[in-house]
């Protein structure tokens, strides 16, 4: 294949990362922002506003937790894309960006996939007794996997460190020879472990789920709104799983394959990159439509923000009463002195 067909490849097959277009890096801000704003409203809700957590709180504070830690990187990614794709903070704070990337999506996908299971295991099996609906083993579990999450992070930033590429620094791309026998066994084992078991478990416990749900009695108005409410969680989760994270998971496997086994097809390696930056402003939408389970999977979520806005309410219009007050205070004053 001539390589002069393609404007980044030379003779040793050197294919550099193309300029992004701005407007990744201006949606990525937005998503990222929009997320920030969603999950630090939940995080509030869940601190300040409800009082006794059950099982299933406990999982959404993390999965939200989990979702609002990867904001302070957001800008790093966005300058990363509109200086050319040439990474320029240094060795440590990219280390520190992929700790915090791992951390960020496996945590969203663990605790996603646990939120599918306790709501399994609430709706299918209520009258049975398991460990996921005790709040003890619960926070055991979730501190347990915050350890596992940090330690994988520390362990793939130490994996992964910053090349310099024809002048070019990079950080966590495919265009990193040295590195991409890393990627290529990095990227299988989190295909396995953080998609396609995370994906099985979820489908199978909501398609039994969706089976009992329909057998729920739907004449009374308790049975009803059972139902509706389960297959409300049904359809954000996979919906939610399949939108954020499928995709990215699919095209990376297939940039690392083709960047291992036909490394001169630039032109098609780069293409791959900017539909992975894509995907990963898809998966990003994911910390804007998490806080949706915790409208869906929990009463005491939603009657904490119907509270929360009934005191913003009172408070905004005490606020009018005393400034109509004020103004009405100073009219009357000017009438006073006037006439005087």
């Amino acid at each position: 294949m001539n390589t002069s067909d393609f404007p980044n490849a030379n003779h040793n097959e050197t294919c550099l990362p193309e300029p992004q277009h701005v407007s990744l890096a201006v949606i990525l801000c937005l998503v990222y922002l929009l997320g920030l704003l969603l999950n630090g409203f939940s995080l509030w809700v869940f601190t300040c506003r409800i009082h006794k957590w059950n099982s299933g709180a406990v999982l959404q504070f993390n999965l939200a937790l989990s979702d609002a830690i990867i904001t302070p990187l957001t800008p790093l990614m966005a300058v990363y894309f509109v200086k050319d794709s040439n990474w320029s903070f240094g060795d440590f704070v990219c280390r520190l960006k992929i700790a915090v990337l791992s951390i960020h999506f496996n945590g969203s996908v663990i605790f996603l996939t646990l939120i599918s299971v306790h709501r399994y295991v609430s709706v299918v099996h209520f009258n049975c007794s398991s460990l996921i609906k005790r709040k003890l083993f619960v926070k055991k579990l979730c501190a347990g996997i915050w350890c596992f999450l940090i330690i994988l992070g520390i362990f793939y930033g130490w994996l992964l460190p910053v090349t310099t590429e024809e002048n070019n620094g990079q950080c966590l791309t495919i265009h990193q020879k040295k590195l991409i026998d890393s990627y290529f066994i990095i990227n299988f084992v989190i295909f396995f472990f953080w998609c396609i078991l995370p994906l099985t478990i979820l489908v199978f416990c909501y398609s039994r789920l969706a089976s009992s749900v329909s057998r729920i009695n739907i004449n009374s108005t308790q049975g009803q709104s059972v139902k509706n409410k389960s297959m409300k969680m049904i359809g954000i989760c996979v919906f939610i799983f399949g939108l954020c994270f499928l995709p990215l998971n699919v095209v990376r496997t297939i940039g690392v394959v083709v960047k291992k086994y036909y490394s001169s097809k630039c032109r098609l390696i780069l293409q791959l990159q900017t539909a992975y930056y894509a995907c990963y402003i898809l998966a990003g939408i994911n910390c804007c439509l998490d806080p949706l389970i915790y409208f869906f999977g929990s009463r005491n979520f939603i009657k904490a923000f119907r509270r929360s806005l009934k005191i913003v309410g009172i408070r905004r219009n005490v606020e009018n009463k005393m400034e109509s007050e004020t103004v009405s205070q100073s009219v009357n004053r000017n009438v006073v002195y006037s006439v005087s």
